[in-house]
């Protein structure tokens, strides 16, 4: 690399965050630098070899439709593919893929290191260099690189704290140092930090587990890929299996509680409540006699397992009679021991939309500095983050997506618009219009958005085309194609449906429960030689027409009111009848329109209708 460089657009991490802003940048046409402590971690799963889940697998078709990474390297490393709540409605639908940890880094690696206007720096950023209020560079023990936009994506690694017991260290993640001056730079910058919480299971050794004791999962057949654009999967697939903690195991954590650093008072950090470690769990839920445990191959190539379900950061020794506690675990070794680990972040308030800060312009905040747990938020933050550097650079209007367009749009509006205070998880509860948002839909959703910013290619966006059009033509032939009751009650009766007395159009046929696609197809087949992805919009749009048009209708009314901008320079104070509490809620968040500010925690739905009455006059004088 050439030391005296200089780049329109610096990232400073390469996480799951920091990779997908790289590479939005990049293929945006600018010249960017990923800085990283140490080039073999680029895309390290810290966590759980897993990627997708409930609501999160949505993220990663979002940013799939968009041109992201995430899910094109998570089928590569893929190593089990399972749907998650098929037997529930298609806004629940939920793709999981265990990843092989060493292939995912490896070929995230891969991508990076091929990309054009892209390069890996191996330094460590100790500050941010601004001038006029905006970036123009950072420094390292190095020198100087000077930028035009800056990306900070640094995970858990601001003043990271681990913690194993009463023992607790310096660390980014286990083995890496933290970054302390950069944390202590930001704060000095005039940022508000906070301090978070999070923690990471023991990893076992195979051969010292009894897998005949326990349950069994294996992949899906035929497997579903992550990606639209993957055609095969290639790697050989590995189970899962399920164990349960028991009532031993839980008299050994609450007689060791007094050694636990979440119950001694060392750490001052908030953990997600939605993700317990066991400590939690067995104090705060004694009425339950057991709780799972599910052991995830860490890759191919290696005997380790992730014993997720047991978070914890007892000290050594109670971890292993923990584990040994466990029926199949008996014999157990521990391989890594879990921890926690403490983390400074920046309170997402302080944040634009588009990720860029309030405070300093040019400057960009992506994953988990922001508050977020999980791979998934953290990529699609990056990629947002990634996009709006570029676009700021290009001087053209930002990139953001709203509540009713997508899940990463709910997101970063929760973000930025109510802030947090603990790890936040992204869920299908927090989506108002989740019914439009599903995961088999996000390419219909936003694939010609990914297009238009350069970031799906022409084959790409052709070959989406294709599938819009074949779903559009064969709803028009099934509303159009009728039959007589002779034709069709056979295929009714055979379903155990009730037969039918008039005339009826394939289409009314298909919203019945009952009836599949292919029950339809055996009455009248179509000549156009449809893909499984199509034949499961049809179905799909055609059963859940109705809801879907009225959450549409619903979403239509959600944009004229966030249609309603407020102006930047907006003066809130001296508005008649609104409270200096709700004043300053608006001055801290500096809502883009009246729907973010009524989504404000503590802003009234009187206080908007005031700042409705106040905006208007001020557009009239």
């Amino acid at each position: 690399m050439n030391m005296n460089r200089d780049y329109d657009i610096i990232v400073i991490g390469a996480g799951h965050a920091g990779c997908e802003a790289a590479l939005a940048s990049a293929r945006m046409g600018f010249n960017v630098a990923v800085f990283t402590m140490n080039p073999d971690n680029i895309g390290q799963m810290s966590c759980n070899p897993a990627v997708g889940g409930l609501a999160k697998s949505h993220l990663v078709k979002e940013i799939d439709a968009l041109g992201g990474e995430m899910a094109k390297v998570t089928d590569r490393a893929g190593i089990q593919f399972k749907i998650l709540n098929k037997s529930k409605g298609p806004a629940v639908w939920a793709t999981r893929v265990q990843a092989d940890r060493a292939l995912y880094r490896k070929y995230m690696r891969e991508v990076l290191e091929s990309q054009d206007n892209l390069d890996i720096t191996q330094e460590t950023i100790s500050r941010i260099l601004i001038k006029d209020g905006s970036i123009c560079g950072v420094g390292t023990t190095e020198g100087i690189y000077k930028c035009r936009a800056l990306i900070v994506a640094t995970g858990t690694f601001l003043n990271g704290l681990i913690h194993i017991g009463l023992e607790n260290f310096p660390a980014g993640r286990a083995g890496e140092p933290p970054s302390v001056e950069l944390s202590q730079n930001l704060a000095g910058l005039g940022f508000k930090l906070g301090r978070l919480k999070t923690g990471t299971p023991p990893r076992l050794a195979a051969k010292g587990i009894d897998f005949s004791l326990m349950g069994i999962q294996e992949s899906d057949i035929p497997l579903t890929p992550m990606s639209l654009f993957t055609r095969e999967i290639t790697n050989p697939q590995l189970p899962c299996f399920i164990t349960y903690t028991n009532e031993h195991t839980h008299k050994i954590i609450l007689e060791n509680l007094k050694h636990s650093p979440l119950y001694s008072g060392i750490i001052k950090g908030i953990g997600p409540r939605y993700c317990p470690s066991i400590e939690d769990k067995a104090a705060k839920f004694k009425d339950k006699p057991r709780h799972q445990i599910f052991l995830e191959p860490e890759g191919i190539d290696t005997d380790e397992y992730y014993a997720n379900g047991i978070s914890t950061s007892l000290p050594r020794e109670v971890q292993v009679r923990l584990v040994r506690s466990i029926k199949g675990l008996e014999n157990a070794e521990i391989k890594k021991f879990g921890y926690a680990i403490e983390y400074d972040f920046v309170y997402p308030t302080q944040l634009n939309p588009t990720l860029e800060t309030k405070l300093i312009h040019g400057l960009f905040l992506a994953g988990q500095i922001n508050g977020t747990s999980g791979y998934e938020e953290a990529a699609a933050q990056g990629l947002i983050a990634g996009i709006n550097a570029a676009m700021k650079i290009k001087d053209k209007e930002p990139f953001i997506l709203g509540r009713h367009e997508a899940y990463i749009g709910v997101l970063i509006d929760d973000l930025v618009t109510k802030g947090t205070r603990e790890p936040y998880r992204m869920f299908t509860s927090r989506a108002e219009y989740r019914l439009l948002l599903r995961q088999d839909n996000a390419d219909l959703r936003l694939m010609e958005k990914g297009y238009r910013l350069g970031l799906i290619n022409k084959g790409q966006f052709n070959r989406f085309l294709h599938k819009k059009s074949a779903v559009e033509t064969e709803i028009k032939r099934i509303k159009s194609a009728r039959f007589k009751p002779d034709a069709v009650n056979p295929v009714l009766i055979k379903l155990g449906g009730s037969p039918i007395k008039e005339d009826t159009t394939l289409y009314q046929l298909l919203k019945r429960p009952e009836v599949k696609y292919a029950d339809i197809a055996v009455i009248s087949p179509s000549n156009n030689g449809m893909s499984a992805d199509v034949i499961n919009q049809v179905e799909i749009q055609t059963k859940y027409q109705g809801y879907i048009r009225r959450q549409a209708e619903s979403a239509e009314k959600f944009k004229k009111i966030e249609g309603k901008k407020i102006p930047s320079d907006f003066i809130y104070k001296g508005i008649s009848g609104i409270s200096k509490e709700i004043v300053e809620k608006l001055e801290e968040v500096k809502p883009l329109s009246l729907g973010q500010a009524g989504r404000i925690p503590g802003v009234t739905p009187a206080a908007i209708s005031l700042l409705m009455v106040a905006l208007e006059r001020r557009r009239r004088s």
